[in-house]
């Protein structure tokens, strides 16, 4: 079974809230027979894109400015993916994997823009030095490479492990029973091309559509998602639901007493979710045919939402790592204590944190919030991360938005946080005019 745990993202000191009653939970990815991927298996205005850097940007001399078309990528790639996942659309007709890529067509553009600036500013110390930054032989985002391919290209290897499953079913003269398509799937996921799930996500590579696609090694719901697009390419719909701390997936059927019956020692069930339904520790293990027709199912959305919520768990978790139990919300429960030195509304107090990992889960967050614009702890999370990154400014309307939905006592407990704000937004325009020691209101 895939798990992904989600009781909220505190689990990895976050506490952004996305399971609300419209999105799943976590994804159990589609094992074959003896193969269980989660074992031990050997603003400033409303829609504007803004770009920071590492660092301050240097000043850059004209013959060294860093190229302008990865700053039209990032816009490029976020306006596709909002595109791909608009309300206007029908949800069945959103493509997973092409908002996925759009996604981290947009995080390699962001990491290439910074990579170029380094080198920008490196040219600028040394003068005197030969050669200036390579530019990329493309110039539209439908052309850019991601691990060696074009977002195009990723599609077609999708295409082309779905003809490697109609293949296998061909070479073993089988028919198209259920059973025996999802069993050529796992064959050729698992076996063939060699997909496993890593068990401790470190790597932002193995939550990345074009990465996972090129490496075989990915997050579980990265591997459900890539299963349930083979699928679809197969005319096999696969639908999916939260069940406890866990994704549970199956094919669409009318008949969902079929899904439950033993054939061969095994339930289809059982073939789709793995180990997991044997499982007595799981609430898998307690399904049946007329609790499965009551579950929820979650929509493409929905999952794309997942996807975005792992991403701010990875990113967050890497750009807070030396500061050990730093949760989001950690300055709110602080705020009305008299002796904590934020009260001292200074931002030097505020912790440092990696900044391209924070502005990672920044713009994964900005996506996730176009998906659910309503959900006041995401956006609570989402200002407090601005807050993090010294954004004070899209920090306060962040968190000013957020007010308006949260319960009131919620409200409460961010109406001083967001006045010791607006303090530290006048002291950092004060700085930035020259002046110098703190600001102080009287």
């Amino acid at each position: 079974m895939l798990l992904l745990p989600f009781s909220g993202l505190s689990s990895q000191k976050m506490t952004c809230s996305i399971a609300d009653a419209s999105m799943g939970s976590s994804i159990s990815g589609i094992c074959r027979p003896g193969f269980d991927l989660n074992g031990d298996h050997t603003r400033k205005k409303k829609g504007e894109f803004r770009l920071f850097a590492l660092a301050d940007p240097p000043a850059y001399t004209e013959k060294f400015s860093p190229p302008n078309f990865y700053q039209e990528v990032l816009k490029v790639a976020r306006e596709k993916f909002t595109q791909e996942i608009s309300f206007r659309s029908k949800d069945k007709d959103i493509s997973l994997a092409k908002a996925l890529l759009y996604v981290g067509a947009e995080n390699e553009a962001f990491v290439a823009y910074n990579r170029e600036m380094d080198a920008c500013s490196l040219q600028n110390e040394r003068r005197g030095a030969s050669g200036a930054s390579s530019s990329p032989k493309w110039d539209t985002i439908d052309d850019m490479p991601l691990d060696g391919k074009t977002i195009s290209q990723w599609l077609e290897e999708l295409d082309a492990i779905a003809k490697e499953v109609q293949a296998e079913l061909v070479s073993r003269d089988i028919g198209c029973h259920l059973v025996e398509v999802l069993e050529a799937v796992n064959i050729v996921l698992f076996e063939s091309r060699g997909f496993e799930r890593s068990p401790v996500i470190v790597d932002s590579k193995c939550s990345y559509m074009h990465t996972v696609l090129s490496s075989g090694r990915g997050s579980a719901i990265m591997l459900s998602i890539i299963y349930i697009e083979v699928c679809r390419r197969l005319n096999l719909n696969i639908v999916g639901s939260r069940v406890g701390e866990e994704f549970l997936i199956w094919p669409q059927t009318g008949n969902p007493e079929e899904l439950f019956k033993i054939s061969s020692g095994r339930s289809l069930f059982g073939v789709v979710n793995g180990s997991c339904v044997a499982d007595p520790r799981s609430k898998a293990s307690d399904l049946n045919s007329d609790s499965l027709s009551g579950l929820d199912i979650a929509t493409n959305r929905d999952i794309i939402g997942i996807a975005l919520a792992n991403l701010i768990r990875l990113h967050w978790k890497r750009a807070s790592r030396t500061n050990h139990g730093l949760m989001l919300t950690s300055p709110l429960r602080r705020v009305n204590d008299t002796n904590d030195k934020f009260n001292k509304s200074d931002s030097s107090n505020v912790p440092l944190l990696r900044p391209r990992d924070l502005r990672l889960a920044i713009m994964a967050s900005e996506k996730l919030l176009i998906l659910q614009p309503h959900n006041w702890a995401l956006r609570r999370d989402h200002g407090m991360m601005l807050y993090f990154y010294r954004d004070y400014e899209e920090a306060v309307q962040e968190l000013s938005i957020c007010m308006a939905f949260a319960p009131e006592e919620e409200a409460e407990v961010l109406e001083p946080f967001v006045e010791k704000l607006h303090l530290l937004r006048l002291e950092s325009s004060w700085k930035s005019l020259g002046h110098k020691g703190r600001l102080t209101v009287s």
